[in-house]
């Protein structure tokens, strides 16, 4: 017999005590329920460096001893080789016009295995790291629909997907075919109803007995916005699987799936085109009775059901690679163009990069180049390395494409008319005009930053989160005491630690470096205790309405983005050598992206809510802002951090050219330009020679050029001298001068009188093939 008030009653009452608590939170909605989808997405991939920073005292020397690689030798080669001399072959002012890859350089792209990049080499591909496709992707970025080209059969998609998860037999038929190019891939996967919230999918395809007695499975479908479906030949279909006869052996629905249909199969209508901003080959794809073998669902009747899940796993690491790389290369772009720009053309006697309001352009651009390339190399080598981060891939995505815009919009306003003109010579333009593409492709960045960063990453990353979710949705009172114990335990020790590290301004905090970057260490201690805490409050006070909240999501999304690149341009300087010339690269990029996360907790504070949000909102919110983290950066930091770029060299060629190719002097745009400014560089010492001699009134002239002939007779500059101000002057002129067209060339009266065809009226009457109208008419009508 168990005595009374003995340890079994004890355990009672708290078993009591925790299961009233339990029903509590599960009948009020305090924290958010999972759905069956929403699971799979929690369970896909693997928590990483983020976990780190909600854990309130991150790791600094595992996140510093991660890998931050060179290529190998191999993919350095084919860089340096075939891309190289890709870039050189594509005219891009052509291409822009036309919109059509012409056949010379589709046969060079097979004959270089550009689409086989993924597939690893015993299928006939390069096998090529992550890093290695993605400077592959970056590089080729500026080309328009042939970088298109090349990004898609080598990301997301069916060669990623057959590797993950094909049977043998698919992997031998279709990764060949796919590594030579003979066959090109598109994934369907959006349709008109289902974009962000691709698991809304209505797709569908039906599992049936045919004549023949094979099982089969008969689809109709209408998707769109898919990119080269007008020039595939493979469709890799995501639809919503019914097998009401239950042939598979999973039930009646299985779910989503993912199915390969070849172009030419009976009722498969694909090869009308969208027309994107910044065009490339996009269309939509229509699905009539489409029927094919079961074992064309890839992984084969195993995988049945299962797509979801492998979308999930793959965009954990997928989205770390193209969209990634055609951001940084935006941003590496404007920097390789405003640095040179910005002292080839003067104004007011002096270059335009020596006024501060340019040079805070300037120097604003040349960080995020830097803040970003270290992302984009750090993220991809811990997927080389078997991390598949679902939030920092989500993270690369939505900050890199924004920050690649921002930084080409900054662009713009440097380069002033020379931006705007259009023509051969325009050098981001066409970057400027194409950049909203990736802001909205594969998760438009509002749903990215608000719901999926902050959202999926508070339940997965957090220590206690998701065991608690669980143990509520499952009614596990022990479970649920265990993780709520460890959560309330989690919870106090950060709030403790936040107000020491507040206090102190981080000094407590370990650095795993002992130079000048170690404060930031500290500082992103001191920030990860203070996040840590507030998303405790965010989970316990907001909960179930987090979803709906996405202002305030949004910004502790932010707050997650700017610490993780803050540690990956620390590991940047690290290892690159600590460079002394980077630091005030560095510091200028620190500094902001503090501020970054600084007035994202700002923004929490103030916008909290509740009694809670009271405390956070007036006295918080007061102490946050007489003890920031950082202001940013100084308007002296802003200079030195513009002189990075603005002077011909490695480092120039390291944080702003490099990875982007060499353009040749004699080529328009950035050849011109790059020339240009060599020569005014060169030539700068004799400049200011006859600047100077002109400013003193030694001798008289109207402009620089007529000064020459007096500075050279008065033995100011010498021959040479004189010979390089002239050329220097000539390349200046011609590097700012714009493109003009003559009445021919400029009006376009071609354009053809044929209405529009929208998105179910595409006609499909002169396919004697396909009758798609009854499918797109019941998808009209969905």
């Amino acid at each position: 017999m168990y005595a009374p008030g003995g340890a079994h009653v004890r355990y009672v009452r708290r078993f009591f005590m925790f299961a009233r608590t339990l029903k509590y939170i599960k009948e009020a909605q305090i924290l958010p329920r999972i759905s069956d989808t929403e699971r799979q997405a929690l369970e896909a991939g693997s928590v990483w460096i983020d976990g780190e920073f909600f854990s309130g005292n991150p790791d600094f020397q595992s996140m510093m001893d991660e890998a931050y690689p060179a290529l190998s030798a191999e993919e350095q080669a084919f860089l340096d080789g075939p891309v190289e001399e890709l870039l050189h072959r594509v005219d891009s002012w052509k291409l822009r016009n036309t919109r059509r890859i012409d056949d010379d350089t589709w046969a060079y792209l097979r004959e270089n295995g550009f689409f086989g990049l993924i597939i690893p080499k015993e299928y006939g591909g390069s096998g090529f790291s992550t890093l290695g496709r993605s400077s592959v992707m970056m590089k080729t970025s500026q080309l328009g629909p042939v970088g298109t080209l090349i990004v898609i059969p080598n990301t997301l998609g069916a060669a990623e997907l057959l590797i993950a998860y094909g049977t043998d037999d698919q992997k031998d038929h279709y990764l060949p075919r796919l590594a030579t190019g003979e066959l090109v891939p598109c994934f369907g996967l959006t349709e008109p109803t289902a974009g962000s919230d691709a698991a809304s999918i209505k797709a569908e395809g039906r599992v049936f007995k045919d004549d023949d007695g094979e099982i089969k499975v008969r689809l109709n479908f209408a998707k769109r916005y898919i990119t080269l479906a007008p020039v595939a030949n493979l469709v890799s279909l995501a639809c919503q699987l019914h097998d009401p006869d239950n042939l598979l052996g999973k039930g009646t629905l299985p779910g989503i799936s993912v199915i390969l249909l070849e172009k030419g199969m009976k009722g498969l209508y694909l090869g009308d085109h969208h027309l994107p901003i910044g065009a490339f080959d996009n269309g939509p794809i229509f699905g009539e009775d489409v029927v094919a073998p079961v074992d064309n669902i890839i992984g084969g009747r195993d995988m049945a059901g299962q797509g979801w899940r492998m979308l999930m796993e793959q965009l954990g690491g997928g989205r770390a690679v193209s969209l990634p790389a055609g951001g940084v290369a935006s941003a590496k772009a404007a920097a390789s163009a405003v640095g040179p720009y910005s002292i080839v053309r003067e104004q007011f006697n002096i270059p335009v990069g020596y006024m501060e309001g340019v040079a805070d352009k300037i120097a604003r651009t040349t960080a995020l180049a830097y803040i970003m390339e270290s992302s984009r190399i750090y993220v991809c080598a811990g997927v080389d390395r078997g991390h598949h981060p679902p939030v920092i891939s989500a993270i690369l995505k939505q900050q890199t494409t924004e920050l690649g815009q921002s930084c080409l919009i900054d662009g713009m306003d440097v380069m002033a008319g020379a931006g705007v003109m259009q023509g051969p010579n325009n050098i981001l333009g066409d970057g400027y005009k194409s950049a909203p593409v990736a802001v909205t492709v594969e998760g438009a960045n509002i749903l990215t930053r608000t719901l999926m960063i902050f959202g999926q990453g508070a339940v997965r990353c957090h220590p206690y989160a998701l065991p608690t979710l669980e143990a509520v949705q499952n009614d596990d009172v022990d479970a649920f005491r265990q993780a709520i114990l460890g959560w309330m335990r989690h919870s106090v020790t950060n709030f403790g630690r936040g107000i020491v590290r507040g206090v102190t301004r981080g000094a407590t905090v370990k650095a795993p470096v002992s130079d000048e970057t170690a404060r930031y260490f500290k500082k992103l201690g001191w920030a990860s205790s203070r996040f840590a805490f507030l998303t405790d409050l965010a989970m316990f006070f907001v909960g179930g309405k987090l979803k709906q909240r996405g202002k305030l999501s949004g910004r502790f999304a932010d707050a997650l983005s700017w610490m993780v690149f803050s540690i990956t341009t620390l590991k940047r300087f690290q290892a690159e050598g600590a460079r002394k010339e980077d630091l005030p690269v560095v510091h200028w990029a620190m500094k902001y992206s503090l501020l970054q996360i600084q007035q994202a907790f700002d923004g929490i504070y103030g916008n909290f809510g509740g009694p809670i949000g009271w405390l956070l909102k007036y006295p918080g919110r007061f102490w946050l802002r007489v003890n920031p983290l950082s202001n940013g950066p100084s308007d002296a930091e802003d200079r030195a951090a513009a002189a990075a770029i603005q002077s011909p060299g490695e480092q120039y060629q390291r944080i702003a050219l490099g990875g982007l190719g060499a353009p040749r002097a004699d080529e328009p745009g950035m050849g011109r330009l790059l020339h240009a400014w060599r020569l005014v560089c060169e030539a700068q010492a004799a400049t200011f020679k006859v600047k100077k001699a002109l400013h003193k009134k030694q001798i008289k002239a109207p402009n620089l050029l007529e000064a020459v002939p007096a500075a050279l007779k008065a033995d100011i500059i010498t021959r040479d001298e004189a010979e390089q101000i002239k050329n220097a002057e000539k390349a200046r002129l011609e590097a700012i001068q714009v493109d003009v067209f003559d009445k021919d060339d400029y009006y376009l009266d071609s354009l053809s009188d044929l209405p529009v065809k929208t998105q179910f009226g595409s006609a499909v009457e002169d396919n004697d093939d396909v009758a798609a109208e009854p499918a797109l008419a019941r998808a009209a009508n969905d």
